[in-house]
């Protein structure tokens, strides 16, 4: 059975890793499975993919198709002509997408106007907003995948109300977490550790990067504002999205709490996120890490596609109104914050599931 593995954004890599893994450990048992790696080339830098590679040790991709950036428009078109070519010459018996980036959605409708297989790793997730990008990018896959594999028993059962077939639907767990597991002991001090004097739980990580937050200037400097006068002496590590560092830049706003930074590579992030007090973000994915290291989270947005980071994990959903975030990292630095646990399937093996099942489905 050939496969090819679609990788494109940053949270493709920490999902894509473990998977390869396992279908070598396949291969090496002795079934006839091969994995083609595919690099869309939708994030270019090296911080945003070429330390992924290393750290998380990927292999050098098969091919890069060197998207680049642009416009949603520009870069859907960009992948799709080059995926185009890739699966004409090297045609797989399926191909295998993951979460809920512009790679993934258009190389699903590639490879099915080419009569290919899609299997769809992290499909039924919904945050129920079709503003964001994202929420577009998830139902345009599993609208038209033919394997999905979900990291929750609730993506199983959206899939089923969305008219897709249970025996194509499988509770597999969370790719993203085996990588966690399989690198937890090989996580780097960033030099902006010591070069801040920061200490374990003596700080706080904030990303933003979601338009609703920081496309407008008044907004997002409000915003910034109440999470700096709610945590008292704790400094604020600020990894930077170039589009937020922009907006700030603009609006000539700083403080001395504040360290901004560039992206982080993965081991320099997980380090900064295990040793903190607390996450204040606006991602879906970091709710899940920060949700099986148990660290408190808070998320600026008014729905999440990750519900089970909420009802299970260590996650706060409280919309994004700048006023609402002084309460919680309050509740968040007197030691006032939920338990939390670890949702289930997330243990580290996910991987395995997935590559048994692709064996067993096509009689590999």
């Amino acid at each position: 059975m050939k496969i090819t593995i679609v990788a494109g954004a940053r949270p493709n890599f920490m999902k894509i890793a473990p998977i390869i893994r396992a279908i070598r450990k396949k291969r090496s048992e002795g079934k006839d499975i091969i994995g083609r790696l595919v690099h869309t080339g939708q994030h270019y830098d090296k911080k945003m993919s070429g330390d992924f590679f290393e750290q998380l040790e990927i292999p050098e991709p098969d091919v890069n198709l060197e998207a680049g950036g642009g416009t949603q428009a520009e870069q859907t078109a960009a992948i799709m002509v080059g995926f185009e070519a890739e699966l004409i010459a090297n045609r797989p018996d399926i191909v295998l997408v993951v979460g809920d980036v512009t790679s993934t959605m258009a190389c699903s409708v590639t490879a099915k106007k080419l009569c290919i297989d899609v299997a769809h790793v992290e499909a039924g997730i919904r945050s129920g907003d079709r503003t964001m990008p994202e929420e577009i990018n998830r139902m345009v896959t599993d609208s038209i995948s033919d394997l999905f594999f979900t990291t929750t028993t609730l993506a199983g059962e959206i899939l089923q109300k969305e008219g897709h077939s249970k025996e194509n639907i499988h509770f597999v767990g969370n790719t993203m977490i085996d990588t966690l597991y399989h690198r937890l002991d090989h996580l780097i001090e960033p030099d902006l550790y010591a070069e801040n004097n920061l200490k374990s739980k003596g700080y706080l990580v904030l990303t933003l990067h979601r338009p609703s937050n920081v496309d407008k200037e008044n907004e997002l400097v409000s915003l910034v504002q109440n999470i700096l006068a709610s945590a008292g002496d704790y400094p604020i590590i600020f990894p930077v999205h170039p589009r937020t560092a922009k907006v700030l830049e603009k609006a000539n706003f700083s403080d001395s709490r504040l360290i901004m930074t560039g992206p982080l590579s993965y081991l320099e992030f997980i380090y900064m996120i295990k040793n903190s007090a607390g996450v204040v973000t606006d991602s879906g994915g970091i709710t899940e890490e920060t949700t099986v290291l148990g660290i408190p989270c808070i998320t600026l947005r008014d729905s999440t596609e990750r519900p089970e980071t909420v009802t299970v994990g260590t996650n706060e959903l409280i919309g994004a109104n700048p006023a609402n975030v002084g309460q919680w990292i309050e509740k968040m630095l007197q030691g006032q914050w939920k338990k939390g646990e670890i949702p289930a399937l997330w243990d580290g093996n996910t991987s395995d599931r997935i590559a048994e099942i692709l064996c067993a489905k096509y009689s590999v």
